[in-house]
């Protein structure tokens, strides 16, 4: 029996130590091993961080002068969280239910549900009603419920949630008088693009949109319980120096206790967003104005200016009309607003500065330095008033018009008197490879690499060029022939044909850009150098290069030049006239002529301070048309030195036409010094009876800004209910958010917008 017992005894005690076994290892699992997944599952106080945008950098020409700044605008935000606490206080006091809604959510890929508080009602019934009494209300859109709650499941008491954005200093006031009588709602200041110059520069400029939360990647919220991303440029420099405009985003830190309520922020945690740097472009406001003030007072309905400084590629002016005001896009646009910017048929929103153009005799001038790189630019060639290739004659411009020839010329003279055949045969004899060579030292056929999204890279045709598009055609001698005169399938932009007339000037050919510096208040973080594309003085003897400026002298100065009308007195400016065929599709679907007439000029010839190109579209002749308006910008830019004042104003949009211009001329410039010829040998000798090809009206691919629809609601992250029902800005916090000045007196006291970089009390 001892025996018997005994064995139970050991067996029972083996039960014991193995069970104790399995719960010291049970409480090692929980305790040591899962410590940390299990913490994170208790209750506790803990501290959550919110993310601060900071205002945006301004934009300022190469002189300091303001292009783009931030303003204060008043908005009314309304804090849920308040909105919810007082409501469940009054319920308690009369003892009544509280408003509760049925929410489905996803639980381990399980739908659930579970009751939350309806803060729509309770917004309604607390703040709205109050508000309709005061005549303070606004009709809420379609979706405003639905976006409510989703901000209040977001983000709670953390983010307020923008009620009216936009207000007037007369609603600010009237809201700021009652504001105190309602749980949550305050007004407070934010920042808001503006364009102080209007339509100036609109096309370089571009715009922003307000903040969208689907853009901000998973990297970019890491470290952040609430984030609030920032305004973001979506066009023009303002996309382009988004990285350096941008502001430096602060946080806010609120604490939480056990239940995870917000119980109050921690002050010493809090940073002050910092404004972006400040980003100086190479653009002078005063060459800007008066190159834009040179098209308007000019009539010109669609057309282009575009300024170089010739040692450097930096962009002084460029010039766009028709155009916009990007003021019109903040903090949005109506959809008809938008529709009819983007479908009018002369194309507002178009930079025509770095749109492709059939450059016409402008593009004789890299053909002549082909000339030089084949070592034929000594050579004489006859024109008698058209030229043979294949069975096809290929006329000079002197015989459309008068039946006439210009006999034997050399290149200087053929520049001056833009002959079409002494190309012709003169582009042959340097071979189009030579004249491919030449383009990509110029920049053509390329982009140029400018600091705009919006650029077209034009087109150098060339036998690989063919073999691509149109492999069953082969390269031809009449192919050389059109790409000689500038014709055909060639394309390049303003821009291109500015850099070009700036290598000529200055020898060396510099890509362009807009980017001068950018400075974090007086420091420079970053500054543009001169990037060089190519030394001319490396392939050209400087008397081949003279032997090209001179016919470009020629052509402003000479009895016989086409460019007489770009005159400037006691200056000697060198250029040259272009006038290319192009046809255009009207209301009525049926194609009109509508040429394009260019001249690309540099002043003084001798150390050269300017190099510019114009185009005028719908123009007769690029002599008549584009050479005064050429002579009006640098007649006033080499003023400045002089102390000539501009008076730059804020400007206007011009709306644009489709009007045929003969010849442009200015009210205080007398009489106007037009070519004797109609033509300046730019309109090609081998068109085809019928176009080809014709520009149609057609939308633009710029980018959409922020635009409104009626009735829409606003973003769930930060919704808003605007007078006209437009989509409102995301909430922001009521502090540490930097500004300018208001545009409007604000009460007394100063506004928390101003505050650049407040620290918390």
């Amino acid at each position: 029996m001892v025996v018997k017992y005994r064995f139970r005894l050991y067996l029972f005690t083996l039960a014991m130590v193995c069970g104790f076994g399995v719960l010291v290892y049970r409480l090692w699992w929980l305790q040591i091993e899962h410590h940390k997944d299990f913490v994170n599952k208790v209750p506790e106080a803990k501290r959550e961080r919110a993310r601060l945008p900071g205002v945006r950098g301004e934009i300022k020409d190469r002189n300091g002068v303001v292009l783009a700044t931030n303003r204060a605008t008043f908005e009314v935000r309304v804090n849920l969280k308040e909105v919810l606490d007082e409501y469940l206080r009054q319920c308690r006091i009369k003892k009544i239910d509280v408003p509760m809604i049925k929410v489905e959510f996803k639980d381990r890929g399980i739908t659930r549900q579970k009751d939350e508080p309806d803060i729509v009602v309770m917004f309604q019934e607390l703040i709205e009603a109050k508000l309709a009494d005061l005549g303070l209300a606004v009709t809420p859109s379609p979706d405003q419920d639905r976006y409510l709650r989703v901000h209040y499941r977001s983000f709670g008491g953390v983010i307020p949630w923008v009620y009216r954005d936009n207000l007037t200093f007369s609603e600010f006031s009237r809201f700021a008088e009652h504001n105190l009588s309602l749980p949550g709602v305050s007004v407070a200041e934010r920042g808001s693009r503006v364009y102080p110059l209007g339509a100036l520069a609109c096309h370089i400029m571009g715009y922003v949109r307000l903040p969208d939360d689907q853009r901000v990647s998973e990297e970019e919220r890491k470290g952040w319980d609430y984030y609030v991303p920032d305004d973001f440029g979506v066009a023009g420099v303002e996309k382009s120096f988004d990285k350096y405009l941008r502001g430096r985003a602060g946080a806010r830190v609120m604490q939480k206790n056990e239940r995870g309520r917000i119980v109050g922020e921690v002050v010493d945690a809090y940073e002050a967003p910092r404004k972006g740097n400040d980003v100086h472009l190479t653009i002078d406001a005063r060459i800007q104005y008066i190159a834009e003030m040179a098209l308007r007072d000019g009539k010109i309905g669609r057309g282009s200016v575009v300024v170089i400084k010739p040692d450097t590629g930096e962009v002084l002016a460029m010039a766009t009309v028709p155009n916009y005001d990007p003021n019109r896009f903040i903090p949005s646009i109506s959809t008809r607003e938008w529709d009819a910017l983007n479908n009018n048929p002369v194309i507002p929103m178009l930079n025509r500065a770095t749109r492709g153009f059939a450059p016409g005799s402008t593009y004789k001038v890299p053909i002549a330095l082909a000339g030089c790189l084949a070592h034929i630019q000594g050579n004489h060639y006859n024109c008698s008033g058209s030229v043979t290739y294949g069975n096809r004659p290929m006329q000079c411009w002197i015989q459309r018009q008068s039946g006439g020839s210009h006999g034997s010329l050399g290149l200087s003279d053929a520049l001056m008197r833009s002959c079409n055949c002494f190309f012709y045969q003169y582009g042959n004899a340097a071979g189009i490879d030579d004249i491919t060579k030449v383009g990509k030292l110029l920049g053509l056929g390329e982009k140029t690499g400018i600091e705009l999204d919006e650029e077209d890279s034009g087109i150098l045709p060339n036998p690989q060029w063919l073999r691509l598009r149109y492999p069953q055609e082969r390269w031809s001698n009449g192919y050389t022939a059109n790409v000689s005169i500038g014709q055909g399938q060639v394309l390049a932009t303003p821009l291109q044909m500015a850099s070009v007339a700036a290598s000529v000037a200055s020898g060396k050919s510099y890509k362009p850009h807009l980017l001068y510096e950018v400075k974090d208040g007086t420091e420079i973080v970053e500054s543009h150098k001169p990037v060089l594309r190519a030394d001319l003085g490396q392939f050209f003897p400087a008397t081949d290069l003279e032997l090209v400026r001179k016919g470009m002298w020629k052509v402003v100065n000479d009895a016989g030049g086409t460019a007489k009308a770009a005159k400037i007195p006691g200056v000697e400016v060198a250029g040259k006239t272009g006038t290319a065929q192009a046809w255009r599709e009207d209301e009525r679907g049926v194609s009109v002529v509508d040429n394009h007439t260019l001249f690309i000029s540099f002043a003084p010839y001798v150390n050269a301070k300017y190099a510019v190109c114009i185009i005028v579209q719908g123009g007769k002749s690029g002599g008549g048309c584009a050479a005064p308006v050429a002579q009006r910008v640098l007649e006033r830019s080499l003023a400045l030195e002089q102390g000539y004042n501009p008076g730059i104003q804020p400007l206007g949009e011009v709306a644009g036409n489709f009007n045929k211009i003969e010849a442009v001329t200015y009210a205080d410039a007398g009489v106007a010094l037009i070519p004797a010829a109609d033509e300046d040998g730019d309109t090609g000798g081998d068109a085809p009876e019928r176009p080809a090809a014709t520009e149609r009206p057609q939308r633009t691919n710029a980018a959409a800004p922020n635009i409104r629809r009626t009735g829409e609601a606003p973003a769930s992250s930060g919704a808003s209910s605007n007078r006209d029902g437009t989509r409102p800005r995301r909430g922001l916090f009521n502090r540490g958010e930097p500004s300018s000045a208001p545009s409007e007196p604000a009460p007394s006291g100063g506004g928390l917008f101003r505050r650049l970089f407040r620290s918390p009390r």
